[in-house]
């Protein structure tokens, strides 16, 4: 085939190919790709084809190979939802153990406050206690309560940090929390 007779057959056959792929995808840039190909291989091959009709070759080789290419795609999508599902569960089993490490270095903080100031804590934290509701059940000032808390976040506050030196992204938040 001579270079003349393939780009009159790529100026005859380009567009409708491409509107005849259009059945199987709107991905225009894949539907490119897969009519580059079949012109690409008639031209390397064409003096190793036998074609009786050209027309007949070049549609069932543009289906053929677009087909080929949306299997290929489908087969890539899984493998990459695959493999960003397992990516999610491992962060969030991460994030479930680096939890649960928080929450015991927490309480085991908490135990070493002073009875006091652990017990004002408490209502606050776990009872959801207003300073002012501790006051009265405790008959102590509100300032009292105050200066109570600020003990027991400063103490907690302190413990976590020399904990978690590096303070990575879900201490900070968890710390948030207190």
């Amino acid at each position: 085939m001579s270079e003349q007779e393939f780009h009159s057959i790529y100026k005859l056959y380009h567009e409708k190919l491409c509107y005849f792929l259009n059945y199987y995808t709107h991905d225009e840039q894949a539907i490119e790709e897969v009519v580059q190909d079949v012109f690409v291989y008639l031209w390397k091959e064409s003096a190793n084809l036998n074609i009786t009709y050209l027309k007949t070759y070049l549609y069932s080789s543009a289906r053929n190979r677009m087909l080929n290419y949306l299997r290929n795609e489908h087969t890539r999508t899984i493998v990459l939802e695959r493999w960003a599902k397992m990516e999610l569960e491992e962060r969030q089993a991460q994030d479930c153990i680096d939890r649960a490490e928080f929450f015991l270095l927490l309480q085991d903080t908490i135990e070493t406050l002073p009875p006091k100031c652990r017990e004002i804590f408490l209502m606050s934290r776990d009872e959801k206690k207003t300073y002012k509701e501790i006051a009265e059940e405790k008959d102590i000032s509100v300032k009292t309560v105050e200066a109570q808390m600020g003990i027991a976040l400063k103490r907690i506050r302190e413990r976590m940090l020399s904990h978690y030196k590096e303070g990575g992204d879900i201490f900070m938040f968890l710390l948030t929390l207190l």
